[in-house]
């Protein structure tokens, strides 16, 4: 009689790759692919916002059905200056995703090489970088970038410096974690009995093993830049019109609440759902990436 050998769940699962069975955790978990799919709807509406629309965010051309209710022709409705107000809030979308993206760029640029610094070396250097991100840690982001922001009188720039200069300390904090358990696996000490300096143990094993911090980091950061953004353009000194950015939307909307509610309200739902669909797949990324982490 032939053997018939059945390979159990767990046994499969370990002959997959890392990346298929981050993947499998992925799709398992539904709110956070519901999440990714929502995430990727809004981007591409970012992306082909004229395609999508057919007209420029600025084009006046409803002067005389200024603050109309949403219709059929108008999904969202008209605003005071005669434009229409889905088209700003698709518009809206590029301003707050790229915002959102190049500023997550930055937090990663300054936490990923300070916290595999601290990590590995840990002592004085791990010191001195822990206190400088408990300085970060303890000044409120809002305020500083009301001050900040103040003073440069706002802008694209400005907001995604200040942005990636408080987005790093989250990064930061996940890739020194991870190098710190990664530096006493036996790979380290082989490449040290080889002879490999702590540079290249460094930038070529303990770095590329921590690239699902990196990446998780990397999209958590993204929604924070957006609330930011959202934050100080509703006060003011965000982006300057007429390039529509959804905070300053809803500041104009306030204007209008009480009778014209449409002008506040969908550039506030646009906002809550890029927002909230990006912090569910950023949740959901990192446990997929790192099941260790589910639940905490």
């Amino acid at each position: 009689m032939s053997d018939i050998r059945v390979v159990s769940g767990s046994n499969a699962n370990r002959q997959l790759s890392p990346l298929s069975l981050a993947w499998r955790r992925l799709a398992a978990n539904r709110g956070a692919l519901f999440s990714g799919i929502i995430l990727l709807v809004i981007i591409i509406a970012a992306i082909f916002a004229p395609v999508i629309t057919g007209q420029g965010y600025n084009d006046q051309d409803f002067l005389m059905e200024a603050l109309s209710f949403p219709s059929f022709q108008h999904w969202f409705g008209v605003d005071d200056l005669g434009r229409d107000l889905f088209t700003r809030v698709v518009y809206g979308a590029r301003v707050s995703l790229s915002i959102g993206f190049l500023s997550a760029t930055g937090a990663v640029a300054i936490g990923l090489p300070l916290g595999a610094l601290a990590g590995y070396y840990g002592g004085r250097t791990d010191w001195v970088i822990m206190r400088v991100i408990e300085l970060f840690s303890v000044v409120p982001p809002l305020l500083a970038a009301l001050l900040l922001g103040t003073i440069t009188r706002g802008g694209f720039t400005t907001i995604v410096f200040i942005a990636a200069l408080f987005g790093w300390v989250q990064v930061c904090l996940l890739v020194r974690a991870q190098v710190k358990a990664l530096r006493e696996k036996e790979f380290v000490t082989a490449a040290h009995a080889l002879g490999a300096s702590s540079w290249y143990i460094l930038w070529r094993h303990l770095i590329p093993n921590a690239i699902s911090s990196v990446i998780v980091g990397f999209v958590l950061a993204i929604p924070l830049a957006m609330m930011l953004e959202a934050s100080l353009s509703f006060l003011g000194i965000g982006i300057p019109p007429p390039v529509p950015s959804w905070g300053q939307m809803i500041n104009v909307g306030m204007d209008f609440m009480f009778f014209y509610w449409f002008m506040a309200v969908f550039p506030t739902a646009a906002l809550a759902l890029a927002i909230l669909a990006t912090t569910l797949f950023g949740d959901g990324l990192r446990d997929a990436l790192d099941p260790t982490l589910k639940g905490r």
